[in-house]
């Protein structure tokens, strides 16, 4: 129990000065703070370079706008080449090695593409080629220098306490999270102190085993209440079996997890830490959907399911009032189900049973129920009693596409007989799915049918792209019109 109640109350310690660095800054706004920095020297570069220039050669200045206008496209072509390789993710961006590089070659592919542009467009006679070379060997300049100090002012934030990661977990054994020097956690996620949970010394297996679920709990409650996006594992790679554990419980966590090299691989080797193709460490699960795709898709979920909800909202009164006229009962179905991270929320659905089971037990709707009534029969055939759902994607508790979201009592089975079905928690449950479209829907009565939705489920979270999601959409309304698999 002394065990136990240390790590709690190293928990809070963390959890405390965790509240306190990231009041400061948030490394989530790195990302969106270096490329802004970017454009600006960018700008600048191409109206001092022009200015420069003119006065140099004895030239009046000219309009300055034209300039302007290509210092603008510049600056989006770099960027985005730097975004696409992660040179503004931490903790590439606090390192102290200025990617020299890789900093050059992006930014004259950028004048390569911006003389492509000028030659298709029949534009380049406008604009002086002495200016153009001045901007070209000018800008690679400021931008090093720009990197060099944007990287010397996070690395001083960051060891200050002024840049704290929430979003980030260090899980290990003790003596292993000990011997983490600053430098590894700063080159291993941007950040010199993160929060952290020590395993269990017991040397009972049994008792080890115990404390270890125990401890693996308290950290899963922590990265579901954080919205942590990263767990860092500091364990002996002679364990297998630890780590195995380890894999096993956090597999139901959204969550990338590396393994960090221990004690001994760090002693037999003279790798570094510093350099973003020599950060050594093993990644033992992959993050589904990055920030940005996940913004994407939100954003996409929140237009489209605002205008179904405008076009279908005669449908929805016209069966609010027949429900209503056909049988005594709610007009909406409430049925808690399992979201993003395993997190709970309320299904909505129009009611189509004379029954609302919401418990331990549900029993799943079978051909010619006699649950279902006369109407329920055509709304769910139609799919028509999932129109409310549209209501939950807006709230974010569901996507238009992902896995469907099972009652809790079938969750919870399903959890207990196949071991990958936790995997599906680390996507937003959807209306539709890449299942359904594949003929997978309706009720699960055999293991064998479950598992083969499941497959597809995995495979839609490993695959996810924007276009997959339209066709999706497009495949699920012919499913509709075939009424397979529908009652």
């Amino acid at each position: 129990m002394s065990i136990e109640s240390d790590i709690r109350d190293k928990i809070g310690q963390f959890e405390r000065s965790s509240n306190v660095q990231s009041a400061n800054f948030t490394p989530q706004a790195v990302p969106f703070v270096l490329p802004l920095i970017d454009v600006c020297t960018i700008l600048l570069c191409s109206l001092a370079g022009a200015t420069a220039y003119q006065l140099t050669v004895g030239n009046p200045i000219l309009d300055l706008t034209p300039q302007f206008a290509v210092g603008l496209l510049a600056s989006l072509f770099y960027v985005l080449q730097m975004s696409r390789n992660g040179f503004y993710e931490l903790p590439e961006t606090a390192t102290h090695r200025v990617e020299v590089r890789n900093i050059v070659v992006h930014w004259f592919t950028t004048g390569l593409l911006l003389a492509l542009v000028a030659f298709l467009l029949k534009v380049g006679v406008a604009f002086s080629r002495g200016t153009f070379i001045v901007f070209c060997f000018l800008t690679p300049v400021a931008l090093l220098g720009m990197r060099k100090v944007t990287k010397i002012v996070l690395t001083e934030a960051i060891s200050r306490g002024m840049i704290g990661r929430r979003d980030t977990v260090l899980l290990g054994e003790l003596n292993e999270m000990l011997a983490l020097k600053p430098q590894d956690l700063l080159a291993a996620c941007g950040a010199t102190e993160v929060n952290r949970f020590a395993l269990s010394r017991e040397g009972d297996p049994e008792t080890r085993i115990a404390a270890d679920a125990r401890t693996i709990e308290l950290l899963a409650d922590f990265v579901r209440r954080h919205d942590c996006r990263q767990i860092l594992l500091a364990l002996p790679w002679s364990d297998s079996d630890r780590i195995d554990f380890v894999r096993d419980r956090i597999k139901a966590l959204p969550v990338a997890a590396r393994l960090l090299p221990d004690l001994r691989v760090r002693s037999l080797t003279s790798l570094t830490w510093s350099g973003r193709s020599r950060t050594f460490a093993i990644e033992v699960q992959r993050a589904p959907l990055s920030g940005v795709q996940r913004f994407v898709k939100r954003l996409v979920d929140v237009l489209v399911s605002s205008l179904a909800l405008v076009f279908f909202m005669p449908v929805m009164a016209l069966t609010a009032i027949a429900i209503k006229l056909d049988s005594p009962g709610p007009v909406i179905f409430r049925q808690s189900r399992k979201g993003f991270n395993g997190k709970q929320f309320v299904i909505f659905k129009f009611r189509t049973m004379t029954v609302q089971e919401n418990g331990p037990t549900v029993m799943q709707a079978t051909r010619d129920d006699v649950r279902v009534t006369n109407l329920g029969r055509l709304l769910r055939s139609s799919s028509i009693d999932e129109l409310p759902q549209l209501l939950n994607v807006l709230r974010g508790d569901m996507s238009l596409v992902g896995p469907r979201p099972h009652a809790l009592a079938h969750d919870n089975y399903f959890e207990s007989i196949l071991s990958d079905y936790a995997f599906r928690h680390h996507v937003k449950p959807g209306i539709t799915g890449w299942a359904q479209c594949n003929g997978a829907r309706g009720a699960t009565p055999s293991i064998e049918h479950i598992s083969k939705r499941v497959k597809f489920d995995l495979w839609y979270i490993n695959n996810w792209s924007l276009w997959l999601d339209v066709q999706i959409l497009m495949r699920t309304a012919f499913e509709v019109v075939r009424k397979h698999n529908a009652y």
